[in-house]
């Protein structure tokens, strides 16, 4: 009998569960992978924290920015909106003295600014997770099977196209449609664990019962 193939993208971890490639691939990815990525949550501090953090991360690899999120919590208030929005010259200057963190000016400003949007744009909506759940796509739109395939030609979608239009209108930056599409991934606004994943399925129960904010 010939050798079990392991389909393209997916990895055995040391419990020897498939996962997605990319989280079986680094001791740090594992707890991330099966127990956050991808499951939907209304919490507007995780909110605002991941769309910092994934503009953080442009030029530079997610495992990069997730060993660096402790850090980052304490430098930016825990992603308290206000607070992060009362930032001034020498939060920068702090933010910008700390090792911890990717110390790269425009997208510390990029995160203060973020904030006094973020206090506009929830007193408008009501909260960012009103705000950002309008963007998720209908069911229709998804591939029936997510294989590896089809997840590399979707770095970006029509929504995370038209969620980072109007957060640009809004004044918002370092929110491009692969970042927010990364940022949509990773809270569950769609469920890109491959099929095959053995969290897959986990995430799709998680996102059923998930009540969606108004």
């Amino acid at each position: 009998m010939g050798a079990v193939t392991t389909p393209a993208g997916l990895a055995a971890g040391p419990d020897r569960k498939l996962r997605c490639s990319w989280g079986a691939s680094a001791a740090e990815y594992l707890p991330y992978h099966d127990g956050e990525w991808g499951l939907p949550t209304a919490d507007d501090v995780r909110l605002f924290e991941k769309v910092c953090l994934e503009g953080f991360q442009a030029g530079l690899s997610w495992l990069t920015i997730l060993r660096k999120r402790e850090a980052f919590r304490r430098g930016f208030a825990g992603f308290d909106v206000e607070k992060v929005a009362r930032f001034g010259a020498r939060d920068v200057a702090r933010l910008l003295a700390d090792e911890g963190i990717v110390r790269h000016r425009g997208k510390i400003e990029s995160a203060i600014n973020n904030a006094r949007r973020a206090c506009d744009l929830r007193d408008e909506a009501g909260s960012l997770a009103a705000y950002f759940w309008r963007f998720e796509p209908e069911p229709a739109s998804r591939p029936r099977r997510l294989t590896w395939e089809a997840l590399r030609g979707m770095a970006t979608t029509p929504e995370s196209v038209a969620l980072s239009k109007d957060l640009r209108r809004r004044g918002w930056s370092f929110v491009g449609p692969t970042t927010l599409y990364a940022f949509m991934q990773a809270v569950g606004i769609v469920n890109d664990h491959l099929d095959g994943c053995a969290f897959r399925a986990s995430a799709e129960r998680a996102r059923r019962a998930f009540e969606r904010p108004r």
